[in-house]
């Protein structure tokens, strides 16, 4: 018998962000912060708002960006939801392009993936904090990224 996971989707997240701050450079790294300012969340499973006052910190040793993104959700039904959502950018390996049917979910060429974790204590929500999944990401212009978030069955 395998075992081969199952993805759903579950919803999209539009982070608004603002100009990144750099941090510093350390021994072949560099460290940044970039504000999210705002933004939706849309989809089956869930509705909302992204908070303003979260931020991404990112170190980018030479191709590889391990990001770490923090902020919270406003749900439609005023319920409030912690978001830590780790991941990677980088240059795909040679291969074909990442896409999800019509809709391409990462920039053409890159590999950026997220691996989320919500808190609330609300629950119509519950399910949030008990499922694993998985996001790919994209920028939408300066200004925002795309995160398609996928329930791991």
């Amino acid at each position: 018998m395998t075992f081969t996971p199952a993805l759903e989707f579950a919803f999209e997240i539009r982070a608004h962000v603002a100009e990144t701050l750099h941090i510093g450079n350390g021994d072949g790294e560099r460290t940044e912060f970039t504000p999210i300012v705002g933004g939706t969340v849309a989809g089956p499973w869930f509705t909302g708002t992204v908070l303003p006052g979260g931020g991404d910190w990112s170190n980018t040793r030479g191709e590889v960006c391990e990001l770490e993104a923090r902020y919270l959700i406003r749900a439609d039904d005023g319920a409030v939801v912690d978001i830590v959502n780790r991941g990677y950018y980088h240059p795909a390996p040679e291969g074909p392009d990442q896409y999800d049917g019509d809709l391409q979910v990462t920039e053409k060429g890159h590999y950026y993936r997220t691996s989320p974790i919500f808190r609330t204590d609300a629950p119509t929500h519950r399910r949030l904090t008990e499922t694993v999944f998985v996001g790919l990401a994209r920028p939408d212009g300066e200004d925002v990224v795309v995160i398609r978030m996928y329930a791991v069955g």
